[in-house]
């Protein structure tokens, strides 16, 4: 299958099919589904320098088409990635991308610094969705100043490769993932989820204990599918895209519109060997219809 074969900055994965953070944890209970070196690339959950906690629950409920969550991003922090989860994921054969998280700059270099050195890291996947303490609690990711900030931060504390994760709860995002890259960038990753709320009619309550929370899955792909769309046209570096892929032939629609890679999120949800699925179901897509290498798909719609 050496024609399914990417690259995102210096990360070659042998197909175009990673996991989506926060959708997969950190490999454990799916490698008991199916063997973890047959991904593109693995991308765990997101991690920062001390534990959070995350949000009180009730944190996920299914919408029409997809599901919300307000996870709030709970990991057991850096230093328990290094000595419990990252010994663990060593032993597939696939690159590994590490989500990053935190309220501040600081906390995103601290992170970047800890794990930077450690062997069988391959990239960061900076989750500029992050609320920031010294700016009123902002997103990152909200404003050119801010993801320019935190891009140029964390690319000068490594040398791995960088890939800045990209939120759609903004009115413009290619100036963001122009912002992105010219802050050094090496890759784009979108879209993370959309803000949403769910309301239990019969009760009168929220059906999450956070309120709002992200919306993904099937119902946000036409906005993931258009977003991918403007930036990979936009920019001169590899996009990841994500939302909504749960079949070969979702997977193969990000790839026309311009994705060099696909993330599977939500889908592995409704079924657990979504991603092994797509990868076979590419593989086939470029037999049916006379492509010798994926590469020969990527951005060629009209």
């Amino acid at each position: 299958m050496a024609r399914l074969e990417v690259k995102i900055g210096n990360v070659v994965m042998k197909n175009p099919v990673t996991t989506a953070s926060g959708t997969f944890g950190f490999g454990k209970e799916m490698a008991e589904v199916f063997d973890l070196s047959l991904l593109g690339a693995i991308t765990v959950k997101g991690t920062s320098v001390e534990p959070w906690l995350g949000n009180p629950t009730p944190r996920i409920c299914e919408t029409p088409a997809g599901m919300l969550n307000a996870i709030g991003l709970q990991n057991d922090g850096a230093e328990a990635f290094l000595a419990e989860k990252l010994p663990f994921l060593r032993r597939f054969d696939s690159p590994l991308i590490v989500n990053i998280v935190g309220h501040s700059v600081e906390e995103y270099v601290k992170v970047a610094e800890m794990l930077g050195g450690a062997e069988g890291v391959d990239a960061f996947e900076i989750n500029v969705s992050c609320p920031n303490v010294s700016r009123g609690f902002l997103a990152f990711g909200t404003s050119v100043e801010g993801i320019t900030e935190i891009v140029k931060a964390v690319k000068g504390a490594t040398d791995k490769t960088v890939i800045t994760k990209l939120s759609p709860n903004v009115t413009d995002i290619v100036s963001l993932a122009e912002a992105a890259v010219k802050a050094g960038s090496d890759a784009l990753s979108l879209i993370n989820t959309l803000l949403g709320t769910s309301i239990d009619a019969k009760t009168r309550k929220f059906r999450l204990a956070n309120v709002t929370g992200g919306l993904s899955g099937p119902a946000v792909k036409p906005v993931a599918l258009r977003m991918v769309y403007d930036v990979a046209r936009a920019v001169d570096v590899p996009v990841i895209g994500m939302g909504g892929i749960v079949t070969a032939e979702d997977a193969v629609e990000f790839l026309l519109a311009g994705a060099t890679a696909v993330a599977v999120g939500t889908g592995t949800f409704v079924n657990p060997a979504a991603a092994i699925d797509i990868i076979d179901g590419i593989d086939k897509y470029l037999d049916e219809n006379g492509f010798e290498d994926v590469k020969e798909i990527i951005g060629i719609v009209s």
